[in-house]
């Protein structure tokens, strides 16, 4: 399946997820050295954890806290796997925090991220700024905000003055995102019926505006793959900027357009358009509150001759596509799958179901110490838990 060769040595690492115990408890000053598959940032040591969590390849990881004095890599979040599932070397150090992934203790999908960090800034993705009275004022606007994850507020002795109670609203990806989607015959992938999708507080639900065969050129902001035009949708949807987007069957690019002032249509066989929903929930057939599950009806889809490749979390055979959404479905690690078919050109990945998953919890692509500022996150999880 594409780089599924690429991947072999990492579907044992990947397996071992569920073999492993649960282990919550952190190490402070322990650094787990070397066996990094990738660096982020964090605000502390449990939102680092919460990312290894959700990444389908971390089993454990450092964190590098506020107080460390070697350098200045604070906030550094390294991400770790090893064949066995454990640290090669643990050492003794001032200044880091490391622990072990959550995947084996079947965590909370939709974490409640309430602390507030003073002397921290969540360094870029700004959206919208305002005035506001006080942090927490800036996190109430932030929780009702649709498109805010997190924010940074400047209180009242913040030099300069004048930008001194600035609120700072920004974005983070809530959409699961596909690294890449490919044409690959003898292939059907889908999305977990339980996939967490963007929950908006309103009651209207709505169809959204497609316009089929139609292509608005120009105005790209970011392109991202996409399974289909309502994914494409709902991704512009997710993101504060889009003013509308254009869906290419050809190559699965989904590309999110910014110009608001005016949208330019031209007549384009296999290019769909469309609009953004605002203030409602797009079309969806199961809505539980306390859960927070929307399940929109293209979820539902399965797509024959589509890969979904890469993000694997492990793989488990499947008499057929049907069982293996199903398979998807039931683990709460898995967000979207990929099943070999039987006249797959490969007999070695026939029947295989690939389980996949994606980091969707905010995470700030930088976090740096800054006097007199305050950042946190946005509390809808807690409020909807």
């Amino acid at each position: 399946m594409g780089t599924y060769s690429i991947l072999v040595g990492l579907l044992f690492v990947c397996s071992l997820t569920f073999s492993q115990e649960c282990i919550r408890e952190l190490k402070e000053n322990v650094d787990f050295p070397g066996s990094d598959i990738v660096q982020m940032f964090a605000a502390d040591a449990k939102h680092c954890q919460r990312l290894c969590t959700e990444h389908p390849s971390c089993l454990f990881f450092t964190f590098v806290r506020p107080d460390w004095t070697i350098d200045t890599t604070h906030f550094y979040c390294y991400l770790k796997s090893t064949p066995t599932g454990k640290p090669t070397i643990e050492k003794g150090i001032l200044g880091v925090t490391s622990g072990f992934s959550l995947k084996p203790c079947s965590p909370d999908k939709m974490p409640c991220l309430s602390q507030v960090y003073h002397n921290v800034d969540f360094f870029g993705t700004d959206y919208r700024t305002l005035f506001t009275a006080d942090h927490e004022e800036c996190q109430r606007v932030c929780t009702h905000d649709p498109s805010c994850q997190f924010f940074t507020f400047v209180n009242g002795i913040y030099s300069p003055e004048k930008i001194r109670h600035k609120c700072h609203l920004k974005f983070s990806w809530v959409v699961p995102r596909i690294p890449i989607i490919r044409a690959t015959a003898g292939v059907v992938s889908g999305f977990s019926h339980k996939v967490q999708m963007p929950y908006f507080p309103f009651d209207t639900e709505c169809e959204g505006k497609l316009f089929p065969n139609t292509d608005i050129p120009g105005s790209d902001m970011q392109v991202l793959p996409a399974a289909s035009p309502q994914h494409c949708q709902t991704l512009c949807s997710a993101y504060p900027d889009c003013t509308y987007f254009s869906f290419d069957s050809g190559d699965y690019g989904c590309y999110l357009k910014k110009n608001p002032n005016e949208m330019v249509m031209e007549a384009n066989v296999g290019i769909t358009s469309g609009l953004p929903a605002h203030f409602c929930q797009l079309n969806s057939s199961t809505r539980t509150l306390t859960s927070t599950l929307i399940i929109t009806d293209w979820v539902k889809v399965p797509f024959e001759g589509v890969d979904y490749n890469l993000s694997d979390i492990r793989f488990e055979l499947a008499d057929d596509p049907d069982t293996c959404q199903k398979i998807c479905t039931a683990d709460f690690n898995c967000q979207f799958y990929t099943y070999a078919r039987e006249d797959f050109f490969d007999p070695t990945y026939r029947r295989r179901c690939y389980l996949k998953r994606v980091i969707t919890i905010p995470a700030p692509p930088n976090i740096v110490k800054l006097n007199n500022v305050v950042s946190g996150f946005s509390l809808k999880n807690c409020e909807m838990n």
